[in-house]
């Protein structure tokens, strides 16, 4: 798990509430991990940005400090059916609570309105629209509010994948209720979206960021490439009958997830015929039919939810057997929100993801639209254009994608090297050992070549050192001459150049520079070399090969994820610990000028961009030109106060 906190303060500062005494209340025995100390930092500090999973446990880090404080705590959700469910769950537990929701009734309304006033509740679920309501807010002026929780904050960041306009109302509201304390729930978890929250909600930039609880080791993941329709089907109709059976067996049930509204129907109509009991569920069906759907997936009526993401938040079923989709969703922080559904009750499940050759078009199609049809900002096209890139490369994967994806979200404490269930490590497990020697040989020499390269040139001219191919570049340094050159010739570029994709992926080889990106070896990268770490990666498939997902595989793709291979590296893989410190301090920088300017924090500067400042850390123009998307006109508007902070960070913080 990962914390941003003054380590100064002290557990003796929090009030004297008893946690350990609520949770019987709640019918609980213990906290979940990281549950009772983010509890007692919101209490200590006044204000926290909690980042966990889908069905992390979240919720109880407000309902149960609401049920002790004095007042009523507001919970600001878009989810009418979560709020309907947690208010009954609450009153069951003799906690008193409401939600006030445009399906409830005039009459019911005024009369929810009267006992809120009249402080009747400890907790109070409003959906964010409600904030606009001038009634709303005058009652709120004069109730007694302890803390105010907003979940599925992402919503406020624009530059996340779910922005919800109705959420630029909260940071307002939190003005007027500026004795309240502040938890601010998320899922999504990339620096920059953080940033954003806090940024929004108005919170002090050194907010604590409690990020935890992402390991979900129970999960199969797979991934694999599908080039028919009679493919996909197959691979569909073999999962479900690994995880949730035969039609009728009433072992768990499962989510499919689908692209458009067409195939959403299309696929319930597939799957209806073949016996399953299956729901379909998209934003253009009657609202009705939506709530039946809905309904009958929580009693356990159906077997099967065929959906666009329309579906999915709120719902708490824990014996969700697999989540597949038919197509990639927009980022990694979508894909694992979604498959994150399946196996809560802690039991094995199944989490598949289908590419075809026609997803990277449809994905591009519909970022450059926004949702009124009209051209999106080039800004915000080629950042989420960059995250689904970091989808579709995690797909292709060659190592652990359970660990892969942890350390996209920084949670590195909970990665399990290796977590033995994914379509990759079954793989890997079925190798020999003098396989795995032939592997970590073939890895370590194609180290050596980005090593030969490092910061100078791209992976384009490093696949074309260990191919052995003819090229300006390289003769002009001399590289035609060493012993790299051409000591992975007996193998094609292409495939050269997927196993180096690979090589990022896995952590062992990052980028630096402009638009141009540069390959550099990690510290991690550097350690394999050397052969003081293992090579624990699937090699790349031959050109010819035909992957099938009908079973666990890993996914092996003969597709070119996109000409950019070197577009939007992963995390802070390549930063070591002071480099991790400066990234922290240029992020704190960007908010502060991005809520001076009244803009997002990635206009200022995109994570990737920081993470290459503080690895450079410049200490003229010129050489903070060299970060990516760093140009002139971004020097000229931002480069005095980005130098500073590396200079102030240098200056503070001397390297060894």
């Amino acid at each position: 798990m990962s914390l941003s906190v003054d380590p100064q303060l002290s557990v003796e500062e929090i009030p004297p509430l008893d946690l350990e005494g609520a949770l019987a209340r709640f019918g609980l025995e213990k906290f979940r991990s990281g549950q009772r100390e983010a509890m007692e930092i919101l209490l200590r500090v006044g204000s926290l940005l909690l980042v966990a999973p889908t069905g992390g446990g979240k919720s109880l880090v407000y309902q149960l400090p609401a049920s002790l404080l004095p007042g009523t705590s507001l919970v600001i959700s878009p989810l009418i059916s979560l709020m309907h469910d947690q208010v009954a769950a609450l009153e069951a537990n003799g906690i008193p609570a409401t939600f006030l929701a445009s399906t409830l009734s005039s009459g019911e309304l005024r009369e929810r309105m009267r006992d809120l006033a009249q402080g009747r509740y400890k907790l109070a679920y409003v959906a964010p629209e409600r904030l606009a309501f001038p009634g709303f807010r005058a009652l709120l002026k004069d109730l007694e509010c302890p803390l105010v929780a907003i979940d599925e904050a992402h919503c406020i960041s624009e530059w996340g994948h779910d922005f919800r306009p109705e959420y630029m109302q909260i940071g307002e509201l939190l003005k007027e209720l500026s004795q309240a304390r502040v938890l601010a729930c998320t899922a999504t978890a990339t620096p920059v979206v953080r940033d954003e929250i806090l940024e929004q909600l108005s919170l002090p930039a050194d907010t604590p960021q409690w990020v935890r609880g992402f390991a979900r080791p129970n999960l199969a993941l797979r991934s694999g490439e599908v080039n028919s329709r009679a493919a996909r089907d197959a691979a569909v109709d073999s999962v479900l009958r690994e995880s949730v059976g035969v039609p009728g067996s009433v072992s768990g049930c499962g989510i499919v997830y689908s692209p458009t509204r067409k195939s959403t129907e299309q696929e319930a109509e597939r799957l209806e015929a073949q016996g399953y009991r299956v729901g379909a569920y998209h934003a253009g069906l009657d609202a009705g039919v939506r709530e039946r759907v809905h309904c009958e997936f929580s009693d356990g009526t159906t077997e099967v939810v065929v959906a666009t993401n329309a579906f999915g938040m709120g719902i708490d079923r824990a014996d969700v057997r697999a989540v597949v989709h038919l197509a990639p969703p927009g980022s990694i922080e979508a894909y694992y929100q979604e498959v994150g559904r399946a196996g809560r009750d802690g039991r094995d499940a199944v989490g598949l993801l289908l590419v075809s050759p026609g997803d990277m078009p449809l994905r591009r199609f519909l970022i450059e639209r926004d949702a009124e049809g009209q051209a999106s900002d080039p800004e915000v096209v080629r950042h989420k254009w960059n995250l689904f890139l970091e989808l579709m490369r995690w797909s292709e994967g060659g190592s652990c994608r359970h660990d892969a994806i942890l350390r996209y979200f920084g949670d590195e404490e909970e990665t399990l090297a290796g977590c033995g269930r994914c379509d990759v490590c079954l793989d890997l497990v079925g190798r020999s050992e003098s396989d795995a020697e032939t592997i970590a040989l073939i890895v370590r020499k194609a180290l050596s070549g980005v090593a030969r390269l490092h910061g100078r040139y791209g992976l384009t001219a490093a696949a074309k050192l260990l191919r052995g191919v003819s090229d300006p570049r390289l003769e002009a340094m001399g590289l035609d001459r060493t012993p790299t050159f051409g000591i992975l010739g007996s193998n094609p570029e292409m495939w050269i150049t997927r196993l180096l994709r690979r090589c990022v992926t896995a952590g062992w080889v990052d980028f630096s520079g402009g638009d141009r990106p540069l390959v550099v070896l990690t510290e991690e990268g550097v350690r394999v070399m050397r052969g003081e770490h293992p090579a624990r990666i699937l090699l790349p498939p031959d050109v010819t090969s035909t992957p099938s997902v009908s079973r666990p595989r890993s996914g092996r793709s003969t597709r070119d994820p996109g000409k950019r291979a070197g577009a939007a590296p992963r995390d802070e893989l390549a930063l070591d610990g002071r480099g991790q410190d400066l990234f922290k301090a240029l992020r704190a920088h960007r908010l502060t000028v991005a809520k001076a300017s009244g803009v997002p924090p990635y206009v200022v500067a995109s994570d990737r961009a920081l993470r290459d400042i503080a690895r450079l850390a410049p200490k003229t123009e010129q050489e903070l030109e060299l970060a990516h998307g760093i140009g002139p006109a971004k020097v000229a508007r931002y480069g005095a106060g980005l130098l500073a902070t590396v200079r102030d960070y240098l200056s503070e913080s001397p390297p060894d």
